[in-house]
Formats: C-alpha cells, structure tokens, sequence
C-alpha cells in the first residue's frame, strides 16, 4: 500500500472508530429518560440535574488531579470556553429538559432533542467552517423525519410553556458540540479535563440553582442510586466517549448519530416491558439508521 494509501485507511478506521463511541454513547443515553423520570417521582428537576452532573466531576476529579497541572486549561480563553460549555449544556439545557419532563412526556422530549442537529449545523458552519455535503444534508432530513415517524405514536402536544422550555433546551443543547469540536478537534487538552471542568461548572452552578428554588432533597435509597448510575455510566462513561469521538467527527456527525438513542430507548421498553412497536415505528427506525449512515459519509479518496 502506498503511504497515500495508508493515511487514507488511518483516517478510515479512526472515523469509523469515532462513529463507534458516538453509537455507543446514544445506546447509554438511551436509557437517561427512564432514569430521569423515575427520579422526579422523588424530588425536583435542578436537584436530579444537579447532582447527577456535579457527582460525575467528583468522580472525575481524582483523574484530574493526579494529571497535574497539566490537566488543566493554561489560557484564560479556555476557562471562558469550558465555563460556556458547562452553563449551557449543564445548567440551562439539561436543567430546562428536566423542568420541561415534570409535565411532558420522554417520548416528546426525545423527540426535541431530535432536533438538535440542526442548529449544531448552523453553528458549525459559522463557528467551525465545517461545510456539509449535500449527501450529508440529504442524511440529516431522512434521520430527522425518521425520528419524527418513530416518535410519532407517543407524542403529546404540551403546554405552551412546556414546548417554550424544551425549544430553549434544544438551542443551548447545540452549543456544547460545537465547542467541545474546537477543542478536541486541536487537541489543545486532554480528554479527562475537555469532560470534568465543564461537568463541574455547570453541575455546581445547578446545584446551587436546586438548594435555593428546591431545598434539601430527601429522597430514598433507591433513588440516590438511580442519581448515582446516571452519574457514573450516563454522564462519566458517556461524556468521556463524546468528546473523544469530536476529534475526528464533524459535531453535526456526532449529533446525528444520537439520533439513534430513541431508537435503543424503545428496544429497551420492548424487551424489559413488552411494549409493543408498530410497523410504522419499524420503518422509521431503517430511516433513522440510514439517514445517519448517509451524514458520516465521506469523500475517502483524495
């Protein structure tokens, strides 16, 4: 093989490992809207959000401290990027899903975060000159009706305020892989401190969000280990994945491809619950799936 050609099968394989992580984190994930649900029945939204991510960058925080100080963003330019990452995916994204699934259905609000991928397409392009394909467009509308298709059965319209909340979610959901590609697209620090600092930040600032509007959480043993779960595997395992695949995938790449995590979510309830899936919902979840094949496709041959 000429060295062209090995490049090009390095490239190959490291997107194709990055897609990888991607599926597995929105495998994880799709497991979140059950936990989250089965919390609220306990105590409050900013309270589930808070701990859940303010627990996952305390079990960080040993890995980041035995790094040193090289775990930690030298330039104060990189502090203001994690702080907005954290306050925006952390704080006001996933503090206003929660808020908005006390009244909604996960079914709606997965189908909101559905729709994410394409304000991540707008900003990439502005933000990280990441042109799409036409292909890679095409993949994106046939991923997003298919989400629409699949979830449609279970969809509830909401109150206004609901659906208002959700939209604000969905606009700050797009912020953080946007960002989080900047970073790890240049390497410029380690994945461990990419996923605990923002973690931290938003997590804490949630925390103290819940201790003022929700007071002191009393909630029972099983539901400390839902928090405790979400905290480990939803959020550590997940986020240190995600942001490891932004090194070589696109940030709408990567959100397209967790377009399949309503998928796993419905795999899951009808293997664990028997809920039944219609054909409708069959045929959705092939539009889904090839929707998401047709945005990581690429031009491998230079």
């Amino acid at each position: 093989m000429t060295q062209g050609g090995e490049k090009l099968g390095t490239t190959l394989r490291g997107h194709l490992f990055a897609s990888g992580e991607t599926l597995l984190c929105a495998l994880i994930w799709s497991s979140s809207f059950v936990g989250v649900k089965a919390a609220l029945a306990y105590t409050g939204p900013f309270t589930v959000a808070g701990l859940r991510y303010f627990l996952a960058f305390v079990f960080l925080l040993p890995w980041l401290c035995r790094r040193g100080r090289n775990a930690f963003p030298p330039t104060r330019a990189q502090w203001a990027r994690f702080t907005l990452m954290g306050l925006t995916q952390y704080t006001i994204a996933n503090g206003c899903l929660f808020l908005a699934l006390q009244t909604v259905s996960a079914t709606t609000g997965s189908l909101a975060l559905c729709l994410v991928p394409i304000p991540v397409l707008l900003l990439g392009f502005l933000h990280l000159g990441e042109r799409p394909r036409l292909l890679q467009l095409l993949g994106l509308v046939v991923s997003i009706g298919g989400s629409f298709l699949f979830l449609s059965p279970g969809l509830e319209v909401g109150t206004p305020f609901s659906l208002g909340v959700l939209g604000i979610a969905v606009v700050s959901f797009s912020a953080f892989p946007v960002l989080g590609r900047e970073v790890a697209r240049d390497r410029a620090v380690e994945n461990v401190t990419l996923t605990a600092i923002p973690l931290g930040i938003g997590g804490g600032a949630l925390l103290i969000l819940a201790a003022v509007l929700e007071g002191i959480p009393h909630m029972p043993l099983h539901s400390w280990g839902i928090i405790l779960g979400l905290a480990v595997v939803n959020t550590v395992v997940a986020y240190l994945l995600f942001n490891h695949s932004l090194q070589r995938l696109a940030a709408v790449e990567a959100n397209v491809m967790l377009n399949l995590a309503p998928l796993g979510t419905a795999l899951i309830a009808w293997g664990a619950l028997g809920e039944r899936l219609f054909p409708i919902q069959i045929a959705a979840m092939f539009l889904v799936i090839g929707g998401a094949g047709l945005v990581q496709r690429r031009r491998w041959i230079q």
